[in-house]
């Protein structure tokens, strides 16, 4: 996708967005065939569950067919949310993996596994696990010594608590819903 598409595209589809709660992560617009696709990623810090994933798809899809920002081809519209293993490069992204294990390769090429405690304008409180029966240890990291960070999917963590709360005092990644018993 072009630039010049791409940011046609962000500023017409991000209000929308914006309206319905959610951040605009992502937009890709994939050829298949020939047919096209258009990817839109979003999120909040509260998450996004499928009635808001369907709120703002039927919300962009009208924008969309109100214009020509697509062509005259036929396209595919996909929204959805970022994987399980998503990079971090926003200051929210860090905020919503708060409690999450991340892995980071910093700029000075060292990699390193730890859970973010803590974020703020300047960098994380992170908690470095302990390897082979060392305890774990505390550790600052600025923004700056970042290179790339990317949520690590946890299977059978031990500890798993479902009421952290970040910094900014918002439920963190932890908690669980069932939704299974709302069904009536």
């Amino acid at each position: 996708m072009s630039s010049t598409q791409s940011e046609r595209l962000r500023e017409l589809l991000e209000p929308l967005v914006s309206s319905q709660g959610l951040d605009l992560e992502e937009i890709a617009v994939d050829a298949v065939g020939r047919k096209r696709v258009l990817r839109v990623v979003v999120d909040s810090d509260t998450g996004a569950d499928l009635d808001r994933i369907a709120d703002v798809s039927r919300a962009l899809s009208a924008k969309l067919d109100e214009t020509d920002a697509m062509g005259g081809g036929e396209y595919t519209l996909e929204v959805g949310t970022p994987g399980a293993e998503r990079p971090l490069t926003e200051h929210r992204h860090y905020v919503r993996a708060t409690g999450r294990l991340v892995s980071f390769r910093l700029t000075a090429g060292d990699e390193l596994v730890a859970r973010i405690l803590r974020v703020d304008d300047e960098g994380l409180d992170l908690e470095v696990p302990g390897v082979k029966g060392r305890k774990a240890t505390a550790r600052r990291l600025a923004f700056g010594d970042i290179g790339r960070a990317r949520v690590q999917v946890e299977f059978n963590r031990k500890d798993d608590k479902t009421d952290t709360n970040d910094a900014t005092g918002a439920t963190g990644a932890n908690d669980k819903h069932d939704e299974t018993e709302e069904e009536a």
